[in-house]
């Protein structure tokens, strides 16, 4: 195998992606409706109740609506990360799958592609939504616009990790919602998307902890202190931890010999 193989193969899986992406337009819809509607009614809500919020370098106070950007942007790569996830039960309902990872290509790598492609169209659906968000007056600094994209690219492979191992874990198409619903909701609640830690352990120090160990909560810090200027490194190391885990599981789950797939029956 030459390098030129390795490049069709992810050139080709990427292409795939995108097609599919762009022949769903209701997925897309949806990755923009579901944060612009925490941004533009339930933010007046919670903005009455938590006031304002403090960003990093911490001394600065700014809107809550300006606050939840970023936690929204992790939304949207959580739930995309949660579709390829879902695309990848469905592939291997439909036989799909086995055609791709019967080919001369090593399995870590078609799966390392198939994130890069995953992530790549997360990325698209975070930059259309920060768009529009400027539109309505909600703004960050002008190079944090470009310094995020960074951040986004890894907390995106970090979600979409996550869904590669639960795909691993899944056989059937019809017990993938539960589960997902199961991991989303639990994961995006408890983390500082929508609030600040600090207000959290006002309220409750053992949800406060929760939160702290959250990895989707260091995911949005890395995201939120990129997009406005800034650099954690702690919440880098945790992500990007959370990141090679996630894909090490993932790729001893689809492996025949050793993962899920065995106790499956193949994929």
């Amino acid at each position: 195998m030459t390098a030129t193989h390795y490049f069709r193969g992810f050139l080709g899986i990427l292409t795939r992606e995108a097609l599919r992406f762009l022949q769903q337009r209701e997925r897309f819809l949806a990755a923009l409706v579901r944060p612009l509607i925490w941004l533009l009614v339930f933010a007046a809500g919670f903005r009455a109740a938590l006031g304002i919020a403090i960003i990093p370098p911490y001394e600065t106070y700014i809107p809550y609506e300006v606050y939840i950007v970023p936690g929204l942007l992790g939304m949207i790569q959580l739930f995309n990360g949660m579709q390829s996830s879902l695309s990848m039960v469905y592939d291997r309902e439909m036989g799909s799958m086995r055609t791709l990872l019967v080919s001369p290509l090593p399995r870590w790598y078609l799966l390392a592609c198939k994130l890069t492609a995953g992530t790549f169209v997360s990325i698209l659906q975070a930059y259309a939504f920060l768009a529009i968000a400027f539109f309505f007056g909600i703004e960050a600094p002008l190079l944090g616009y470009a310094a995020v994209l960074p951040a986004l690219v890894l907390s995106g492979l970090m979600l979409g990790a996550l869904g590669l191992l639960l795909s691993s874990a899944i056989r059937q198409l019809e017990n993938f919602a539960g589960i997902m619903n199961f991991v989303i909701f639990p994961m995006f609640f408890l983390s500082s998307a929508l609030y600040p830690l600090w207000k959290m352990r006002e309220s409750s120090p053992w949800l406060y902890e929760i939160c702290r160990f959250n990895p989707f909560t260091h995911a949005v810090e890395t995201i939120r202190f990129a997009l406005y200027g800034d650099f954690n490194p702690w919440a880098v190391a945790i992500t990007l931890g959370s990141f090679t885990l996630f894909l090490s599981l993932a790729v001893l789950g689809y492996d025949p010999a050793r993962g899920m797939m065995r106790r499956k029956g193949g994929a």
